[in-house]
């Protein structure tokens, strides 16, 4: 299905690829996975994607990279090194959910929605952005170790939360997400080049830090996804397979998570909010059925 008009003004799913903001219904996560992601930083959230859902979204990410989207002007962000040196620098975009039907919708998955909602202990969740990278075969692009919060201390206070869903399988060959357990207790560090140097956080860590720089590799099958907190240290390295990598991320926050800059944008495009009013609006809209 294709609609006119903007897709931030609609506030629930367009196709009949996922179901609308409702209850759990059956789909939280365990306590015992509620307390290793408390523990470490991090878990595996288990398959959220049936096959269906797999191919639409992976077909929208073809579409785009082919440059045939027609909706390519709404979207947020592509990321600038890939731009400059694509065959070095994996693509990285953000604002697939303004382009795509398929994407806009995955934003109201209750299979989602629900583990976020336990994780952020909150039972209205508010969307903060979505990113998709993509590894194309042979390619040797990094996602360089990072806290997702430093490039989010527009917003505060911290009370973000990342879903990372396979789109492929995900092995070590192919440059899977690694994670630092424990990492999230550390505080928050310095940002760094995203793209370009993968050992570059080294030579920021105190040496008790980097005493646990253990990273631990997410091998998760297609459709399946993993969560976690937005100071956990993550990363992933180029892939050397012979097929794609491809993965979705949608980045959640607490509903009242507020803005701590009031001059620019959060998000390119985006109407200004206020410095120290609430992050709310089209663009920011509430993921659950309870608000």
């Amino acid at each position: 299905m294709t609609v006119s008009g903007k897709l931030h003004a609609i506030h629930g799913p367009i196709t009949d690829q996922f179901p609308g903001p409702g209850r759990p219904g059956g789909h939280e996560l365990t306590p015992e996975q509620v307390e290793s992601f408390r523990k470490n930083g991090f878990v595996k959230g288990g398959r959220v994607l049936d096959d269906r859902q797999l191919a639409a979204l992976r077909d929208a990410v073809e579409l785009f990279w082919s440059g045939k989207n027609p909706r390519m002007g709404d979207l947020y962000e592509i990321d600038q090194a890939w731009r400059d040196a694509p065959q070095k620098h994996l693509f990285h975009i953000l604002g697939m959910w303004l382009v795509d039907e398929s994407f806009h919708d995955l934003l109201w998955h209750p299979a989602i929605t629900a583990k976020a909602a336990q994780l952020l202990e909150t039972p209205a969740v508010r969307f903060w952005h979505d990113q998709v990278f993509y590894k194309p075969p042979r390619h040797p692009g990094i996602v360089a170790w990072h806290q997702d919060y430093s490039y989010w201390t527009r917003s505060v206070p911290a009370r973000h939360l990342t879903c990372n869903i396979a789109l492929d399988d995900t092995t070590i060959e192919n440059g899977c997400l690694h994670y630092v357990a424990g990492s999230h207790r550390w505080g928050l560090l310095p940002k760094l080049n995203l793209l370009k140097d993968m050992e570059g956080v080294r030579g920021i860590l105190t040496p008790a830090q980097l005493e646990e720089f253990k990273p631990e590799p997410m091998l998760v099958k297609a459709g399946e996804c993993t969560f976690h907190h937005s100071h956990t240290m993550h990363g992933s390295y180029g892939n050397a397979s012979a097929g794609p990598r491809r993965t979705a991320a949608l980045n959640f926050m607490h509903p009242e998570t507020r803005c701590a800059d009031g001059v620019n944008p959060l998000l390119y495009g985006v109407p200004v909010i206020p410095k120290g009013e609430i992050i709310q609006g089209d663009h920011f809209p509430i993921v659950t059925e309870d608000s």
